[in-house]
């Protein structure tokens, strides 16, 4: 069994910094890259996806609802077609930059409010279907949440994650925060462990969910995301 780390990057914008993408980069195997309109800007998304490139790390676009000030992280209402065009265009922003350096699209993760609502509602999850059909790629998402069912019935790869420094609720949805707080790395490690030896979590409420990890995700705006990836690595 083979199970890669992710990490949500590329998320610093003008002068301001977020996250030490270059030295979490040695850990991981996907840059999940954000496409500007939670994060980034056209020079961070460059810099990034040729950082990953010198790590022989592989990229996939980061898109987010419209929300630079809430950091992708509050729902908003947007119809199917704005969606969509609204995935189409980071995506396809982003997919430039790998052009310009020779590097594929490997993979589609939505950010934030968006990852949250497609895990349960099918409409937002078919929108994004309707902007990934276009790059033929497949989608990361929560197993056994409704953006599974949807990806897989339109016939799209679907890559179960699990997350390292999140936790999680009774009906296997992640706790969404605005901002990140400091966990433990060798207890992030521990229950990365778990997930991938048992199948199983221990929610917030202190309950026990099946949960099931090809890929584990780590957020470089976690404070000591770095120590978390690299512990992480090491359990695997």
């Amino acid at each position: 069994m083979i199970v890669q780390i992710n990490c949500d990057m590329g998320e610093s914008f003008g002068l301001w910094r977020m996250g030490d993408d270059a030295a979490i980069l040695p850990f991981i195997d996907a840059a999940n890259v954000a496409c500007g309109f939670h994060a980034s800007d056209p020079v961070v998304m460059r810099r990034t996806v040729r950082m990953a490139k010198e790590h022989g790390v592989a990229v996939g676009a980061h898109p987010s609802l419209p929300d630079l000030q809430g950091f992708g992280r509050r729902e908003m209402k947007l119809d199917a077609d704005e969606l969509t065009a609204t995935v189409i265009y980071q995506v396809g922003a982003l997919k430039a930059f790998l052009d310009a350096e020779d590097m594929a699209l490997n993979h589609i993760k939505p950010h934030g409010a968006l990852y949250a609502m497609a895990a349960r509602d099918e409409a937002v999850a078919g929108a994004i279907c309707d902007a990934a059909e276009i790059f033929g790629v497949p989608l990361y998402g929560l197993a056994d949440t409704v953006h599974e069912q949807v990806y897989t019935a339109r016939g799209l790869r679907f890559v179960a994650e699990f997350y390292a420094d999140l936790d999680y609720t009774a009906e296997g949805q992640i706790i969404i925060t605005r901002e990140h707080e400091a966990i433990v790395a060798e207890a992030a490690a521990a229950r990365t462990l778990r997930a991938i030896s048992e199948g199983l979590v221990t929610t917030i409420d202190g309950d026990e969910i099946a949960v099931r990890a090809d890929s584990v995700c780590v957020h470089s705006d976690t404070p000591g995301a770095v120590a978390v990836a690299e512990a992480v690595r090491k359990i695997l």
